[in-house]
């Protein structure tokens, strides 16, 4: 949900029997008096309106009356009405300096919600020299002060900011916000308010441009309660989002998940406790991987009002959710998560970390030591005295989107987008997006997709590749080597690899895999076998692929197999002939070591013969320097 923060206002001017009798007013004003008894009233009724319109009549009677200035400044500080609320708490002051010392902080944070820090900073300074301040009235003003000083700074330090409006096809009269895109940017989906409802909206980008939007489904928006506040899986396929009094919720607002199927998608249901709880959880936000969940909650054990805290998926379901902790969550409020596929760079809002006013945007990143450090404010202008909340970005990390009321748009707020400034970007991630086919039928397969970091023999993607299509779509951040393996029953498996270490593509990996029924004579080269130059010994990367031909041989008892060795054409053929026979002998001694049968398995070595490639380019020889196993019987 959109969440706006309004602090509870106390009413602090005025004085006891206001609205009864009253010994002493700064006015002899009859008609006054009785405007201002009227609006005590009024206020108590929350008739807000009707108090504004008496306290200016009050005023009118007397332009002195600084008991009516001082209640109307609370009263339209209350309506979000800064400016006039300033105007009378300046006259206030101007009246009766020392009418009451909390008036210098309400007209101080008022000053910051409007942007004016220089007489916000010079008031909050007046407020702290009092005597015997309540220890959370002067933090709270200490706070202010180091949004002040932080304001004053960042105006005279700009940062680069063009938001672009992104049209009618997404935006109209109504309020729309919070929007999230696909991995690939081929679809936006967002909430949508109309007559006080939140529903899912999405618009598909064809040809570089974005579509009409339409509505998501009936499967997920209901006419009778809210849904939004989303995060969608970098495939498309998952969508995480917050419903609030659901019936077959455990509190106010609970996390649900839905799986899309087909074109459409399945009935959502909630991810249940420990995450969702009694209390309130929202705004989920999913890791590119999907075993990480943040969201935010009000749950005992945080340190403010809304914290984020973070879940991680287990062989038994969520677990226990973690609090993000103290370089995260402030005694204020932390909201609107958003960990970008890198895996290591998390934007999230907050009203606690020093900033322009109301909730900021901030950047963290994560260490090498697996800590989150200390945020940093996103600047301004895109940080305003207002409240900005909602960042979502790319997959490229290039563009971030956002929704804002403050800019001319087509009505309340509208979705915009914009290019972020390079220091606060984070690591380039790239994608690898295919589709999965019978290689006789051409039909869409439904397949088990897994991609491993090479170096920790760790899965950082697992999924299937969707049922229809047969098509998947996954995340990498660069820094790493990557294997990928693609397998379903009754089939040869598939394996390929991307290295992105040094380097970036500058286009994503787009692949068409064609799996193979397992059949005497079938082939598969395995791409992450690897080996130092001239040596046999496995290293230890190659791991994960072995584990998965062990797998394979295991689901498949009856199978039989060759593992063939190949080199490239450089050197003596002899000993290219050995090297590929004893490449082809480790792995069939590893296999063996690992309760493969011997019995199943041959090896060879076919030296630089049966290239599959011409020898002419370092790419091409790579590629013939290979491992592969075949079907030698079934």
């Amino acid at each position: 949900m959109r969440i706006i923060y309004l602090a509870v206002l106390v009413l602090l001017f005025l004085p006891v029997g206001v609205f009864g009798q009253q010994s002493r007013y700064s006015t002899t004003d009859k008609s006054a008096i009785k405007n201002y008894v009227l609006a005590g009233e009024s206020i108590d009724e929350h008739l807000y309106e009707d108090a504004i319109a008496q306290l200016e009549k009050a005023i009118s009677d007397d332009s002195k009356f600084v008991e009516a200035h001082a209640l109307l400044a609370d009263v339209l500080r209350l309506r979000r009405q800064n400016k006039a609320a300033i105007e009378h708490y300046l006259k206030v002051i101007a009246l009766e300096p020392e009418h009451n010392r909390a008036i210098y902080l309400r007209v101080g944070e008022a000053e910051i919600t409007d942007g004016q820090y220089i007489p916000a900073k010079q008031h909050l300074e007046k407020y702290i020299t009092y005597p015997n301040l309540t220890a959370p009235n002067e933090a709270f003003a200490r706070k202010l002060l180091r949004d002040c000083d932080f304001s004053i700074e960042a105006l005279q330090h700009p940062v680069p900011f063009i938001p672009i409006n992104m049209g009618p096809e997404i935006n109209t009269q109504f309020d729309e916000y919070l929007p999230v895109a696909t991995a690939d940017e081929s679809t936006l989906i967002f909430t949508r308010k109309i007559n006080n409802n939140e529903d899912f909206y999405k618009s598909d980008k064809l040809a570089g441009k974005w579509k009409k939007s339409v509505y998501l489904s009936d499967a997920i928006n209901t006419p009778t309660f809210n849904e939004g506040a989303q995060s969608i899986s970098q495939d498309g396929k998952y969508l995480f989002f917050t419903g609030c009094n659901r019936p077959d919720g455990q509190g106010r607002c609970d996390i649900y998940i839905a799986q899309k199927k087909g074109e459409d998608w399945g009935k959502p249901f909630s991810l249940s406790s420990p995450l969702n709880t009694p209390g309130w959880e929202a705004q989920p936000s999913i890791s590119a991987d999907g075993r990480t969940i943040y969201f935010v909650s009000n749950r005992k054990g945080g340190y403010g009002g809304y914290d984020i805290w973070k879940s991680t998926l287990t062989d038994k379901g969520w677990g226990d959710p973690v609090n993000m902790g103290p370089n995260i969550n402030t005694i204020y409020d932390e909201q609107s998560p958003f960990i970008h596929p890198d895996d290591s760079t998390f934007y999230f809002c907050s009203n606690g970390w020093p900033g322009m006013g109301n909730k900021d945007l901030f950047i963290s990143r994560l260490a090498k030591d697996g800590k989150w450090q200390r945020p940093v404010n996103l600047g301004s202008p895109i940080n305003s005295s207002g409240d900005e909340n909602g960042l979502t970005l790319t997959a490229n990390g290039a563009y971030a989107f956002f929704a804002s009321d403050n800019l001319k748009g087509f009505g309340g707020y509208d979705i915009y987008t914009f290019e972020l400034p390079l220091n606060l970007r984070p690591n380039i991630v790239t994608y690898v997006k295919g589709d999965i086919k019978d290689i006789k039928t051409k039909e869409p397969l439904e397949a088990i997709i897994e991609i491993i970091d090479l170096e920790k023999n760790m899965p950082v993607y697992q999924d299937y590749s969707s049922e229809d299509l047969g098509e998947f779509l996954a995340t990498l951040a660069t820094g790493k080597n990557y294997g990928l393996n693609i397998s379903r029953q009754g089939y040869l498996f598939y394996s390929d690899n991307f290295s992105l270490i040094g380097h970036t593509p500058k286009i994503a990996y787009n692949i068409s895999v064609l799996l193979s029924p397992i059949e005497v004579g079938g082939k598969v080269i395995l791409k992450n076998i690897f080996f130092d130059t001239n040596k046999f010994d496995i290293k230890s990367e190659s791991k994960a692929e072995l584990q998965k031909l062990i797998e394979f041989l295991t689901l498949n008892p009856t199978v039989r197999i060759e593992i063939s060795g190949y080199t490239d054409d450089i050197g003596n053929d002899q000993a290219n002939q050995l090297l590929s026979e004893n490449r082809a002998k480790s792995v069939y001694t590893y296999l063996s070591s690992s309760n493969i049968n011997p019995a199943r398995m041959v090896y060879k070595g076919y030296g630089k013969t049966e290239p599959i490639a011409p020898n002419t380019s370092d790419d091409n020889r790579a590629k013939n320097r290979r491992t592969e196993f075949k079907i030698i019987a079934k």
